[in-house]
């Protein structure tokens, strides 16, 4: 009995073992992954912006920078946080 339920645990250990995951199992690694998940959340929040500005009517960019536009840069911090929540959606998956 003793033998088969250490058998079974064996088994299940060695399965999860074998089997690739996201999750990190060292520090190092932890980093590396926050890093990579980082610059790919930001440039799809900088894509994310680009796309909303080319589909609305107008220069965002130019109305934040050059004109001072509160309520633009708003809308522009609003796209760019939607954004961010899908990408931290889709990572914690």
């Amino acid at each position: 009995m003793l033998a088969a339920l250490c058998a079974v645990a064996l088994n299940a250990h060695a399965e999860t073992l074998s089997t690739p995951t996201w999750h990190a199992q060292s520090l190092v690694q932890a980093l590396a992954n926050m890093l990579i998940f980082a610059l790919i959340g930001i440039a799809a929040a900088l894509v994310g912006f680009k796309v909303f500005d080319k589909c609305t009517p107008g220069d965002l960019q130019k109305e934040i920078i050059e004109n001072k536009n509160v309520a633009a840069a708003i809308v522009g911090a609003a796209v760019i946080l939607g954004v961010c929540i899908i990408v931290a959606a889709a990572m914690m998956g």
